[in-house]
C-alpha cells in the first residue's frame, strides 16, 4: 500500500508543479537509458517516496535542499509515476533505449513546460517595462510636515477614508501655476 502524500500546501503559486518538475527531469535523465537502467531508476524512485513520504510524517532527518518536506514528497511520488510510466511504454512499444522524441506523451508535456515558461517570460518582460514606463513620470517624495499641517492632513483623510499619503497625492494633482509662479490650489474635496 502507498503512502498518501498531501497537495502542495498554497504558500504562493509555483510556475513549475511536482509533476511538471519530475517530468522534465525523468526525460532528461531516461535519454538514452535501457530498460534494466530505467527499472533500476523505477526501484530508486520507490525509495525515495518511501522515504520521503515518512520524513513527512516525521519519521527520520531531512537533508535534500532545505526544499519544504511536502514538496519533497511530492516530487518523488510523481518522478516514480513518471520513472513508470516511461518503463511501461518501453516495454510495450518494445524500445531497447529511451528516446524523448519519439514519447508522444513526453513531448506534450516538454512543449506545454516551454510554452508556459516563454509566457511567463513575456509576462515578465512586458511588467518590467510597464513598471519603466511609470517610473518615468512616477515622483516618490518623504514630506515632513508641521505639526498643525499634519493634523490637519489627518482629519481631511479620515473625513475622506483616506490615508495621508493619498490625500497629499491628490493635493499635488490639483496644484496650479500661474504666469507669474504663484501656486495655487483652487477648491476640491478628496475622494476615494
Amino acid at each position: 500500500m502507498r503512502a498518501r502524500v498531501p497537495a502542495l500546501p498554497e504558500k504562493g503559486k509555483r510556475m513549475w508543479s511536482a509533476q511538471d518538475v519530475a517530468r522534465d527531469q525523468v526525460r532528461r535523465q531516461a535519454s538514452g537509458l535501457d530498460v534494466a537502467a530505467v527499472a533500476e531508476k523505477v526501484a530508486e524512485a520507490a525509495v525515495r517516496e518511501r522515504e520521503t513520504a515518512e520524513q513527512l510524517r516525521g519519521n527520520g532527518s531531512f537533508y535534500e535542499f532545505e526544499m519544504d518536506r511536502e514538496r519533497m514528497a511530492a516530487t518523488w511520488l510523481a518522478k516514480h509515476a513518471e520513472w513508470r510510466r516511461v518503463r511501461d511504454l518501453m516495454t510495450a512499444v518494445g524500445w531497447s533505449v529511451y528516446e524523448p522524441e519519439r514519447d508522444a506523451q513526453g513531448s506534450v508535456w516538454a512543449r506545454e513546460r516551454e510554452k508556459r515558461f516563454a509566457g511567463a517570460l513575456g509576462a515578465q518582460a512586458a511588467f518590467g517595462e510597464r513598471g519603466s514606463r511609470e517610473e518615468v513620470d512616477e515622483l516618490r517624495a518623504e514630506v515632513r510636515l508641521s505639526a498643525a499641517s499634519s493634523r490637519l492632513i489627518q482629519v481631511v483623510a479620515d473625513r475622506a477614508g483616506l490615508r495621508p499619503s493619498q490625500v497629499l497625492a491628490q493635493l499635488a494633482e490639483q496644484i496650479v501655476v500661474g504666469k507669474n509662479g504663484t501656486v495655487s490650489v483652487p477648491p476640491f474635496t478628496p475622494s476615494l
